[in-house]
């Protein structure tokens, strides 16, 4: 791959998303947690509401958890909204570890892109974008040689820029269905072109478990009633209750803690 045709393109084409315009640890690691199954477009309004109510972790570990739901209620995976505050908590009890690992709901991949970003450490960020680039240009590989290959990527100085560039291109060229080879600056040398993606069945957003969840959450928030009912509500409570994002009280009843 040629690192500083990569760069080159990146540095032109870049989308101009909020995050990127920090190095501030704790504003990173939000934008990444957001950014789990999530697309940047959708996660800016998001991102940018939740940093001017808690811009920083002590005042997001200290906030009543209503407050934290309300402010994540429509993005998804609520769930997250959770784990974000317990790795606040975590930083406030006892600063940024040395692996980020050790906080809270922060996976290898979160860890590595938080590192890279706020303190330029020479660590490759693999998510789903990265791993279906690297996928497509050589081959199927093991997580292990994945990593492997893209520490011998990494140019010296420039992790940062390098792991950005990665996920863009997997997020706006290399996409998952049809991608688009003819803007790809790395295309020489890869052979995922020939590559036809397979559509699964295609199933409604509404019709999911995970819809049903967010309504009725968004509806308990609210004061309103949810929009599903029956068994399909009882299963969304149920996931809700679960997850620990609402609480059941002595007469049956269901709110947010």
């Amino acid at each position: 791959m040629n690192v500083a045709a990569l760069l080159d393109w990146y540095a032109r084409v870049r989308r101009p998303l909020p995050w990127r315009f920090t190095r501030d640890p704790y504003a990173l690691l939000v934008s990444e947690v957001m950014l789990q199954q999530t697309q940047a477009p959708r996660v800016v309004p998001y991102y940018e509401r939740w940093l001017a109510r808690f811009p920083d972790a002590p005042s997001l570990a200290g906030a009543p958890t209503r407050d934290v739901l309300e402010h994540w209620s429509g993005l998804g995976y609520n769930r997250r909204a959770l784990a974000l505050q317990n790795a606040a908590r975590a930083v406030v009890a006892g600063g940024w570890p040395e692996d980020l690992t050790e906080l809270p709901g922060v996976g290898p991949y979160t860890a590595a892109a938080v590192a890279s970003f706020a303190w330029d450490r020479q660590v490759a960020a693999i998510d789903t974008n990265v791993r279906r680039v690297l996928g497509r240009r050589e081959g199927e590989r093991a997580p292990a040689a994945l990593e492997a290959r893209l520490a011998e990527l990494l140019p010296p100085g420039r992790a940062a820029e390098f792991n950005q560039a990665m996920m863009e291109l997997g997020a706006t060229v290399c996409r998952p269905r049809v991608p688009q080879c003819g803007e790809c600056p790395v295309a020489p040398g890869c052979g995922g072109h020939a590559v036809t993606p397979r559509r699964g069945p295609a199933v409604r957003f509404e019709d999911t478990d995970r819809w049903a969840r967010g309504r009725v959450l968004a509806a308990l928030l609210g004061g309103t009633e949810p929009p599903v009912a029956g068994e399909r509500l009882e299963r969304a409570l149920a996931g809700l209750e679960r997850d620990g994002l609402i609480v059941r009280a002595p007469d049956g009843t269901h709110r947010v803690p």
